[in-house]
């Protein structure tokens, strides 16, 4: 009786065992289908703000004279004399250079000739023609043609004597071109030609070129990208090569307005005083200057801008889905690029985007 009561207690707790064991399956297989169900996937956003952005950046660029004249010879002659050389310093008509030219002062005071044989000819003529009109007065005196004829003589001498003149101013002031004088307070920077070299329109070096430099134009090529930004200040600091320890300011003067088709760039002029004529025309600078927008406007980060063959985009959550908006890029920062597109304040925007996440998807998001 005993053995039997020991068997059945042995079989209930055998059966007692596979019920637990049982459970205890049912139960890892409902966490094991449990954790493999499949979840969202979740993203960092963020709320799209507008800022300032202002961006520092070294462009190349170039110093020239805010004057500079090549000086040529108007006429054809020989150089008689060059009262300058390099380096010298000179005045606003100040003498230069002489010309000598004989056959230009022969045909002035042929000219000059020609004017007063001319006047003769013309108060002769004007004489005859006053006394025949005051003899055509009593009728039947003188014949209507010889008034006309004598008339006609009158006009033509004074016109003769107009083109004479005429003549003989165009030779004066060719006679002027005889005498070079400086054109404005410069220094000269190149002479080609010495006393008794021919010199006229067939030169194609000048004799002299006159550079003023008491200021520089320092002549600044901005990229494309940049023409529509404002700078923070007029004034702009810049270094050259000669005196690499040093820095320099010039003041902003203008714009040209157009962008050139070349380079694709526009030139913004800044204005250096020179006064003691420490830098020189023709030294090449590089010059730091600090762009931003006239009003704020929307920046991301670099990875939260999607690039394809196609496009650039972020990607925006609304409604708990993804959808793509396509933008354009401008200014960039150290951590941030400026954006345009149908974008507008507080949107969300994924953090990293990228084209494997497509429109429509569905994701937990989270706030970086």
């Amino acid at each position: 009786m005993i053995r039997n009561n020991r068997k059945h207690i042995w079989l209930s707790g055998a059966a007692i065992s596979v019920v637990c064991l049982l459970a205890a399956c049912n139960n890892t297989n409902k966490d094991t289908a449990k954790a493999s169900a499949p979840k969202p996937d979740s993203a960092s956003i963020f709320l799209l703000q507008k800022q300032k952005i202002n961006k520092s950046l070294v462009f190349p660029a170039e110093l020239t004279a805010l004057e500079r004249a090549e000086i040529f010879a108007k006429v054809n002659g020989y150089l008689k004399e060059v009262k300058v050389d390099i380096g010298d310093h000179v005045q606003k008509g100040q003498l230069l250079a002489v010309i000598e030219a004989p056959e230009m002062m022969a045909n002035y005071t042929q000219a000059i000739a020609d004017v007063q044989s001319l006047k003769s000819k013309y108060t002769a003529s004007n004489d005859a023609f006053q006394r025949i009109a005051n003899a055509a007065k009593v009728n039947g005196t003188i014949a209507a043609v010889e008034l006309e004829k004598s008339r006609n003589q009158m006009r033509s001498d004074s016109s003769a004597v107009e083109a004479a003149k005429a003549k003989q101013n165009a030779l004066g002031q060719l006679k002027d071109y005889l005498i070079i004088r400086a054109p404005f307070n410069g220094t000269v920077s190149q002479r080609n030609a010495d006393a008794g070299v021919l010199v006229g329109n067939g030169n194609t070096k000048p004799i002299l070129v006159i550079e003023n430099t008491s200021q520089l134009r320092l002549r600044l090529p901005v990229a494309e990208a940049y023409t529509g930004a404002v700078a923070d200040s007029s004034v702009i600091v810049f270094t050259v090569d000669a005196q690499p320890d040093k820095s320099f300011k010039a003041s902003l003067s203008r714009k040209a307005g157009v962008v050139s088709q070349d380079n694709r760039t526009e030139i913004w002029e800044f204005i250096y005083h020179n006064s003691n004529n420490e830098l020189k025309p023709g030294m090449y600078a590089n010059a730091r200057i600090t762009l931003g927008r006239s009003s704020p406007s929307f920046a991301v980060p670099p990875s939260a801008i999607a690039t394809t063959l196609e496009k650039k985009f972020v990607i925006r959550i609304k409604q708990g889905k993804t959808e793509w908006v396509d933008i354009r890029t401008g200014m960039n920062t150290a951590d941030r690029i400026e954006i345009f597109g149908n974008l507008s304040e507080k949107d969300t925007l994924l953090q990293k985007a990228t084209d494997e996440i497509k429109p429509g998807t569905s994701l937990a998001i989270k706030k970086s």
